[in-house]
């Protein structure tokens, strides 16, 4: 396997989810790493939905994993949870300014085929906003059943994966409840990942990438 290089010049990060929950699922342990390796970079990062409660749940754990970043702008949004496609238009809006706003090096979004309407909406404007940027798209484990079969792991040392699972069960106290909501099911699919790639401490996280310039 060949590592994958960035684009050269300062890391400039835009984490687009639409829960309130999505983007520490989908990618915690590689913003982790990536901040780790680049401290100071620039984070943009964008949830869509939630209520009150879970809006302050998300910007607590933004918080947590962006410890290491330079500027941040992060936004929390009060969009219906699972009616986003009825708002198209305004969302739209939204993801022109934030592409003006960001400038990004590097988006991670969601997955264009994830069953979740509200995942697949973002995963289609992302590639319709962001043409001419790198762009990864998480998985989210869930009740729909489609994972795919992604081709980039990103290898996490166990303190990633570990402080990704500690920060996701102590700021969403409001998901515990869920039956999928617990430390196996994340321990579980980043394991997974971690035998897909080989990886040197048995853990990772995984991406589609469906365009990229060498």
């Amino acid at each position: 396997m060949l590592p994958l290089a960035l684009p050269s010049g300062p890391l400039r990060l835009l984490c687009l989810g639409a829960h309130c929950d999505d983007i520490e699922i989908g990618c915690g342990g590689t913003v982790l790493r990536l901040l780790e390796a680049n401290p100071g970079a620039e984070v943009t990062w964008v949830v869509f939905t939630g209520s009150t409660t879970r809006r302050d749940e998300a910007a607590a754990a933004a918080e947590i994993f962006l410890a290491r970043a330079g500027e941040r702008r992060m936004e929390f949004n009060s969009y219906r949870e699972s009616f986003l496609p009825q708002a198209w238009g305004a969302v739209k809006e939204d993801f022109e300014r934030i592409k003006r706003l960001a400038r990004p090096t590097l988006v991670l979004t969601h997955c264009r085929h994830d069953d979740h309407q509200d995942h697949r909406l973002l995963a289609e404007l992302s590639w319709n906003t962001f043409r001419d940027h790198l762009i990864l798209e998480y998985e989210i484990p869930k009740y729909e059943g489609d994972l795919g079969n992604p081709n980039l792991f990103v290898p996490l040392d166990r303190d990633h994966a570990e402080a990704k699972i500690t920060n996701l069960m102590r700021c969403f106290a409001s998901q515990r409840a869920r039956a999928w909501f617990d430390p196996e099911t994340f321990r579980g699919l980043m394991r997974l990942r971690g035998v897909g790639c080989n990886a040197p401490s048995g853990m990772a996280e995984a991406f589609t990438v469906r365009k990229m310039v060498v």
